[in-house]
């Protein structure tokens, strides 16, 4: 077996699993964030549910350290209140991301099982840990059982060859492979990397890989262990471990052989972490700000590169430069190191630590029209502010906050760069009734909107995330899609929407499912889904189905369209010309949780 395939094994106590074989998956340490958390609570309590064994169970607040919103605030309370009562450990607002301490307080180990509502809880294959995103109802299966079902991924390899640039970071590696792969052509696989650089890279290193697993829409990066971290994780866990590796004659759905000596240091483009080019073809694109944190670029040896460029010299007039270490442990040797005294010396704003602009609760958003260039591990349009957001390292971020445009820390000029700020005006929400009838075989209006990796930010921002009554949700759907900002304004009870690859790509939030919900949408066909929505909108109840474009082409359906869908056949009928056409069916185990009305039916 390969790398996911012997720990997903173990964890479903059989001898050995394959590709597509659903399984229950024993989980060895279960997390909720602060906005995700209230929402498992609430599951629970709603359910007459209880947790199965506190010790393996944990709330993380790093989206809002300090519930600087009164809704993040209501939130961590009520968790908190939850927490005291059946004596669940809380990493609260000083300790920082949920998934490094996860990881730093040894929580996890090679070969263990991690969820969270964290959809960047695939940061753990940087260990050989299986971490997986989920949505509210899953974590709250998961913390009532101890597991869950789960489908075993196919598995790709990645073979390295040649020695990487000097130049080249961890973040360039993994922006070169978006540049390969782009955001769906690993979609929904497990991928391990093999190769002699790959075996040089550090901790840090491999966590900032890890992290962008879901931008590829892969269910996880896996490396194989190396011994310093084996060493490391039974320093955190205070026991020995076993390696986990590989068989010799694992199977995998694909293999790749890859140069890395062709890396180069890249950006990602606003819109899209897969947008990628090199650097320097965009050396002097203005910035108003800059950012150096996240689960992707906030550990000790994110912040020792960002200060060896920033010592002696200073940020760009009127460049912001915010910085914010993943975990307080990592604020704290900051500080020893005298890392802190060379930001503030520098001009930089050095917050407490937490996932900062990402979860648009912290230190980290921009405003209309302001370009930032950050080392986070998204930048969809609206993700981290109403501005544009470039991702690279932070070599390439420190040095650009200095020059004041993008640049590289071997071309800094003497005087930097100045330039103007942009406004954007904002949109005003729309209010829409919920609709809940969900029949096996359903009719209604079509919406063709032909657009691949939709992802849940343009389905539903995250500026939205507080909001727990799903029948507030639908007013909001898509209104950070471009040309779909009236969608909830003129849809209808029933209407179903046919959409392309990879809906539902990037985070966790169960919201981008319940607000189609909310507003009566009967069923959505895509050719492929995001990992963890799938999951979502199937606990969820809400009917989702994949097509082949080849197949349903013959029935000529055009936007507006009303259409018969059966489910339960796969059966898609064009009402306007009677035409018909094959489409996948319900899974078994989607049509028993269906006529559930849920996983926690």
């Amino acid at each position: 077996m390969n790398l996911i395939e012997k720990i997903l094994a173990k964890h479903a106590n059989k001898s050995s699993v394959k590709p597509d074989e659903i399984i229950d998956v024993f989980i060895d340490s279960r997390a909720a964030r602060d906005f995700g958390g209230a929402n498992v609570v609430k599951n629970l309590l709603d359910n007459g549910l209880k947790v199965a064994d506190p010790t393996k169970t944990v709330f993380t607040f790093d989206c809002n350290p300090g519930g600087s919103d009164q809704n993040y605030a209501k939130n961590q309370q009520y968790c908190r209140q939850f927490a005291r009562e059946f004596g669940i450990k809380v990493y609260d607002v000083d300790a920082g991301i949920g998934t490094h301490i996860a990881i730093d307080k040894g929580l996890v180990w090679p070969g263990s099982t991690f969820v969270s509502t964290d959809s960047h809880a695939n940061i753990m294959g940087a260990i050989g840990t299986f971490g997986q995103g989920m949505g509210d109802q899953d974590i709250a299966a998961a913390w009532a059982n101890g597991s869950v079902w789960f489908k075993v991924p196919y598995s790709v390899k990645l073979n390295f060859k040649g020695k990487k640039a000097a130049n080249v970071s961890a973040k360039d590696i993994v922006l070169n492979l978006l540049s390969i792969f782009g955001a769906n052509k690993l979609l929904g696989c497990s991928v391990e990397l093999y190769g002699e650089a790959i075996d040089a890279l550090t901790l840090d290193e491999r966590i900032t890989i890890s992290s962008m697993a879901t931008e590829m829409g892969a269910i996880i990066l896996l490396f194989t262990p190396s011994p310093e971290i084996i060493k490391y994780c039974e320093e955190k866990t205070g026991r020995k471990l076993e390696l986990i590796k590989a068989d010799a004659d694992a199977k995998y759905e694909q293999v790749h052989d890859i140069d890395i000596s062709k890396f180069v240091p890249m950006v990602a483009k606003p819109g899209h972490p897969h947008d990628d080019t090199s650097v320097a073809s965009v050396k002097k694109t203005k910035i108003d700000s800059a950012f150096i944190g996240s689960c992707t670029n906030g550990r000790i040896e994110d912040l020792r590169i960002t200060a060896a460029i920033l010592k002696d010299r200073k940020v760009a007039p009127a460049v912001v430069l915010k910085i914010v270490p993943a975990t307080d442990e990592i604020w704290q040797q900051a500080l020893k190191e005298g890392l802190i005294k060379i930001y503030k010396d520098a001009g930089a704003l050095v917050s407490n630590a937490g996932c900062a602009g990402c979860a648009a609760g912290q230190l980290g958003q921009n405003g209309p029209g302001e370009i930032t260039i950050s080392t986070g591990n998204r930048n969809f349009e609206g993700k981290q502010g109403k501005g544009f957001v470039y991702l690279a390292s932070p070599a390439v971020v420190a040095a650009s906050a200095i020059a004041g445009y993008i640049t590289t820390p071997d071309d800094i000029p003497s005087k930097p760069a100045l330039f103007e700020q942009k406004e954007y005006l904002k949109k005003s929400p729309v209010v829409k009734n919920s609709h809940d009838e969900k029949p096996l075989v359903v009719e209604g209006r079509v919406w063709i909107i032909n657009k691949d990796d939709i992802d849940t930010d343009m389905i539903y921002h995250n500026r939205y995330l507080t909001i727990t009554d799903i029948k507030e949700m639908g007013q909001y759907t898509f209104d950070n899609l471009k040309g779909y900002g009236d969608f909830a304004k003129k849809s209808q009870p029933g209407d179903i929407i046919i959409t392309a690859k990879n809906f539902g790509a990037g985070s966790s939030r169960q919201q981008a499912v319940d607000c189609f919900i909310s507003l009566g949408i009967s069923c959505i066909l895509a050719e492929s889904y995001g990992a963890i929505y799938e999951r979502n909108a199937i606990n969820a109840a809400m009917p989702i189905l994949t097509y082949n474009p080849e197949t349903i082409a013959a029935i000529e359906l055009q936007n507006g369209n009303k259409v018969k869908i059966d489910m339960e056949k796969g059966i898609i009928t064009n009402l306007t010309n009677n035409k018909t056409a094959n489409i996948n069916r319900f899974t078994d185990v989607q049509i028993d949780i269906y006529r559930k009305g849920g996983l926690l039916g």
